[in-house]
């Protein structure tokens, strides 16, 4: 499973090698000295207080001084920690619910006012509703905790088949084509992608496709001078043609992965929509079979808007993941139970934050527990 929690191990470090054209310098041989009376002993200072404890700012979760989790169930804490954390709003309005709570005709409108408001959808919110009665009477649930368990088994079931690994290797060079409306997040989230594909020994290309928004191309390079990751582009190219080219370019150099950015837009745009197949289509003159993944990232505040992205966009390039960005403060996290029930592409990662480890692998029991407790 492509799981970000495994790190390769640090390399040790070795002497930087001497500029070419300098010489090395040999150290000095000290000169020699005349032989001096040995000075008195010096009694020993006293030793110096040590220092105070400095307090990490709040929210800085990896600061370079501090000692990162190194076992698994340590990252997975601090993961269910964040997502928690950012998923609060959401389920603060969906737990409180069960807290001393009768199982009456009240419970259930308050739980339907609160799926809804989550933009979980209609459809999602009567299904869950009418299982959850089903399961009540059959099972003859007494007690608040006990309707709260069978609601979560349901939430796990629903969101099940939205979970799915991103497979590495299947193709040399794997062509993934990425697209999402402006804000998203998508350029941010490429970068991540590259930076945690290179942790398990990918090497990376990134094409610069989005030559509709100003300084599109200036931030992915950004991202590849981070990430040490070259970066195809044109200064007012076609974006179909700069999409060709990294594709022949990645071919060429044996590169693993090649991810091309293409411009964000919104699904009612039907022009740029046209240029978005244009570009498929290239793309697969330039590889056969390839774009092999065709991704969606998404904005988890937008809600319901979000749902009308995926159907769009998959109407038009037929997608094979989703990545669900900004889940941290939205109390809109139900959006995932809509796209479960109406158009369940699957959500290869969700992000909660702007770090690099806020952007993990999507598993429906950590969100579900993350959304009920």
């Amino acid at each position: 499973m492509f799981s970000f929690f495994k790190r390769k191990k640090a390399a040790p470090e070795t002497p930087p090698a001497a500029e070419p054209g300098v010489p090395e310098l040999a150290a000095a041989e000290p000169a020699p000295r005349a032989e001096q009376p040995a000075p008195p002993p010096v009694p020993a200072p006293a030793p110096a207080p040590a220092p105070a404890p400095v307090a990490l700012p709040e929210g800085e979760l990896f600061p370079e001084t501090a000692e990162r989790p190194t076992t698994e169930a340590e990252k997975k804490k601090s993961w269910m920690a964040r997502l928690k954390a950012g998923l609060s709003k959401t389920s603060s309005n969906l737990s409180l619910l069960f807290v001393g709570a009768r199982i009456d005709e009240d419970l259930y409108e308050e739980l339907e006012a609160a799926l809804l408001m989550s933009d979980a959808g209609m459809d999602a919110t009567e299904y869950l509703l009418g299982e959850l009665r089903r399961k009540v009477k059959e099972d003859k649930l007494l007690d608040a905790a006990a309707v709260k368990a069978a609601l979560k088994e349901l939430m796990v079931d629903m969101l099940l088949p939205l979970q799915k690994p991103l497979e590495l290797g299947r193709h040399e060079p794997l062509v993934m084509m990425i697209s999402g409306v402006n804000g998203a997040g998508k350029t941010t989230t490429i970068g991540k992608l590259a930076k945690h594909m290179q942790g398990f020994d990918q090497s990376v290309l990134l094409a610069a496709g989005d030559t509709f928004r100003a300084a599109a191309r200036e931030q992915l390079m950004v991202w590849g001078q981070r990430n040490n990751v070259t970066v195809i582009s044109q200064q007012s190219g076609d974006p179909a043609a700069v999409a060709f080219d990294a594709v022949q370019s990645g071919k060429a150099r044996g590169v693993d992965v090649v991810m091309v950015d293409t411009a964000g837009r919104l699904p009612t745009q039907l022009h740029l929509m046209e240029e978005l197949k244009k570009i498929k289509r290239v793309i697969g003159k330039g590889m056969e079979d390839a774009p092999h993944e065709l991704l969606l990232v998404i904005d988890g505040n937008t809600g319901q808007n979000a749902l009308a992205q995926v159907k769009a966009f998959d109407d038009a390039l037929q997608l094979t993941g989703l990545i669900v960005t900004k889940l941290d403060g939205t109390a809109k996290g139900g959006v995932l139970a809509a796209i479960a029930r109406t158009r369940p592409v699957p959500v290869y990662f969700i992000g909660v934050g702007e770090k690099l480890e806020d952007l993990q692998p999507f598993n429906a029991e950590e969100f579900v527990e993350a959304l009920l407790g």
